[in-house]
């Protein structure tokens, strides 16, 4: 079945300025936006951390937010102080506004995107389509112009037939040209390389998922990489993407069967909304009539109990009032007296003398009849207002969730993860919040992502904070209770990126890298055999030493790693790039541990250059422990520098103030500080002897996002 290119209009509207594309270009993520959006994009990047740049005093990257949930700027040499070999290209990040992650553009940026042509002919053909009543004109008639009946893709021009005939006279260059029927689409014939301007794309990268030139195969990024011939790559996706046609096809029939009962679903969905409203509104009418009888009987207490004790005041009042001359008791009184009678005086004066002792002493104490305040009417609404504030739609049959402590970590972002005990029903979307533990946490608001699966990356974070997270399940109209909240920390400084160097000292004899050189082993094999009489006169095997690919020479920087549990001897720490010549050009075949610096035994050339600054700094680990160098003044025991050797171990180096700490990375906590001699790149060093091995900790990028396998 034909499909008419009316009804695709929607898969040719850029994700960015929402119109059609204009020079299309195709993200790593194999999203497609056009190249006028992504300098805008990027330019507004710019932008917004030069604004922020001043604000920060570290070397910590601002957080940007365009069409993203956030992403962390990465900047270039000049700003971050790192320094790469050419074969570890720079990383610059950028915010896909169509599946909203950040990508890895390359050290090249835009000028490492290719342009989807194809895209751009199909827009073409749709623009022509709607606006076939209006004819092309040709580029070089004098007024007026005549209609053009060819265009040539080479001069990228269009034609009509005595123009084209004068310009392309018969017998010359110009009249090999290739041309085609009007079109103002005028796309490159040749595709060629971003990074190698000037040679064709003839293979695919399998690994990459893009065209690649025999450069890029030879000495380039994509050297160790699987590639295949351009010709089988295109059978390949041709044939699969036409069965995915002809399935879809196929199933229009069902594909229709589905829209209508999407519509009844929709029907339904609305009745049912208005349902629950309706629920809603009765649950809340009776509890609107609850209060509003709990308000009445309120009112008619304290109404009551006033109108009581204005009685009482009043008597009160009368009483006393009745003490004054001329006036009551006290003119009752007088007249009493004015009786001459001994016997009717008496028999009258006696309760009279009874009422104004009583008088008396009531002016001597004067209490009021009643109370003033009424405190004990005041209705205590906290626990109720409460209650009221987490008034959701709960159901017994939805459990809480519960995140996942192993699973979620933090490291240049975080990845919190969550599960449900036992099995109990899952939830349809997920709410995840997350605020900044500070003194004032009171002060902290909840920041609030809505999840559909069941973990979630989040790298809007600060350096070193720690932070909260709770997670609540939502089931069509109900939610479950907030899971218990989980405390994680975050690095002390900036991520530092860098992958293990494979051309700098690297002894391939005793190290063995993976292909992604992310993990290193110490082979305790047959050359540590050969070795094995000089062991048995007192001497040791020499520490293979592997240092990062990238240096650092400004700011404050945090990585992580993990150490094998059966590790018999590891160092870790920081080297100048003078040290590390001196290592690599000296080789010993056999050395002492006793007079490596920091290596954690009692030696006295420890003991001596501890207190003064070194170029270099290692710390030892081995056999599930941690050995924190030993300073001149620490007591003879040694039992209070070993540590149980963390699951992950961290280094922050601070550049700057020259100063290098070693963490216990699970929990964020400082295991061990001293200073260090920052006076030329430093890099992150490695030294590895018997059977160990070293993993560096993977950071949170596009490993966590899904992309579809083009082959």
């Amino acid at each position: 079945m034909k499909v008419t290119i009316k009804n695709i209009e929607r898969e040719l509207i850029c994700p960015a300025c929402k119109e059609l594309f204009t020079h299309p270009l195709i993200l790593p993520c194999q999203h497609s936006i056009c190249h006028k959006c992504v300098k805008e994009i990027l330019f507004t990047l710019e932008d917004s951390f030069t604004d922020g740049g001043s604000e920060s005093s570290n070397q910590s990257s601002p957080r940007i937010r365009i069409h993203s949930p956030s992403m962390d700027r990465i900047d270039r040499i000049s700003r971050s102080g790192r320094k790469r070999n050419s074969l570890t290209p720079r990383a610059t990040m950028f915010p896909c506004p169509g599946c909203r992650h950040d990508i890895d553009l390359g050290e090249r940026g835009i000028s490492g995107l290719f342009r989807n042509l194809t895209l751009e002919t199909i827009v073409e053909r749709y623009r022509q389509a709607a606006r076939a009543a209006t004819a092309i004109m040709c580029d070089f008639c004098k007024p007026p112009a005549q209609e053009s009946t060819k265009s040539c893709m080479d001069c990228s021009a269009s034609y009509c037939n005595e123009c084209f005939k004068v310009y392309h006279p018969w017998g010359t260059v110009k009249a090999q040209h290739e041309y085609v029927g009007p079109t103002t689409n005028f796309r490159p014939k040749i595709l060629m390389c971003p990074e190698h301007e000037m040679e064709r794309v003839n293979m695919y990268c399998e690994i990459c998922r893009r065209p690649v030139c025999h450069l890029c195969k030879l000495g380039g990024s994509h050297a160790n990489h699987r590639v295949t011939t351009m010709s089988t790559a295109y059978k390949a996706l041709k044939e699969k993407l036409s069965k995915d046609i002809e399935y879809l096809i196929s199933k229009e029939s069902q594909v229709k069967g589905q829209i209508s009962q999407l519509g009844l679903l929709m029907k339904e969905t609305e009745c049912n909304g208005e349902r629950a409203k309706e629920e809603a509104a009765q649950n809340f009418d009776k509890l609107f009539d609850v209060l509003q009888e709990k308000r009445s009987v309120a009112l008619r207490a304290i109404e009551t109990s006033k109108n009581l004790r204005l009685e009482k005041l009043q008597t009160q009042i009368e009483e006393y009032q009745g003490l004054l001359e001329n006036n009551g008791l006290v003119g009752y009184a007088q007249e009493v007296l004015k009786e001459t009678d001994q016997s009717c005086f008496v028999q009258t004066a006696k309760q009279l003398h009874v009422r104004i002792q009583k008088a008396t002493e009531s002016l001597k104490s004067f209490r009021p009849a009643a109370e003033t305040s009424f405190q004990d009417f005041v209705v205590d609404v906290a626990k109720q207002e409460e209650v009221l504030g987490d008034l959701s739609f709960y159901s017994n049959g939805l459990d809480v969730p519960e995140i996942n402590e192993e699973k979620s970590k933090i490291y240049n972002k975080a990845v919190i993860s969550w599960e449900y005990p036992g099995k109990a029903d899952s939830a349809d979307i997920y709410v995840l919040e997350y605020r900044k533990l500070n003194k004032d946490e009171d002060s902290a608001t909840w920041e609030e992502i809505e999840v559909c699966s069941k973990s979630k990356v989040i790298s809007d974070l600060d350096n070193n904070s720690s932070y909260a997270f709770r997670v609540r399940g939502y089931k069509g109209s109900i939610c479950s209770p907030w899971s218990r909240e989980v405390i994680l920390h975050t690095p002390p400084a900036p991520v530092f990126s860098f992958l293990f160097d494979d051309k700098c000292g690297y002894n391939s004899e005793h190290l063995l890298l993976n292909p992604r050189r992310s993990s290193v082993e110490s082979r305790a094999g047959f050359p540590l055999l050969l070795g094995a009489e000089r062991i048995q006169v007192g001497c040791y095997t020499t520490l293979d030493y592997i240092i990062g690919d990238t240096g650092i020479a400004k700011g404050k920087h945090f990585w992580a790693f993990h150490v094998e549990a059966h590790s018999y001897l590891v160092k870790v720490g920081v080297a100048s790039s003078a040290k590390i010549q001196e290592w690599l050009h000296n080789p010993r075949d056999v050395t002492s541990p006793r007079y490596e610096q920091d290596s954690g035994h009692d030696s006295g050339s420890e003991d001596t250059c501890f207190e003064s600054s070194q170029p270099f700094t290692l710390v030892t680990l081995g056999m599930r422990s941690f050995f924190i160098p030993k300073a001149p003044a620490a007591p003879k025991g040694s039992a209070s520098r070993i540590l149980p050797m963390p699951s992950c171990i961290g280094v922050c180096l601070d550049y700057d103030k020259g100063k290098v700490g070693f963490y216990d990375a699970d929990h964020m906590k400082c295991l061990y500080e001293r200073q260090v001699d920052c006076s030329g790149i430093m890099y992150p060093a490695f030294a590895l002897m018997g059977g160990s091995g070293i993993h560096l900790e993977e950071a949170v990028t596009a490993n966590y996002l899904e992309y579809q396998d083009d082959i």
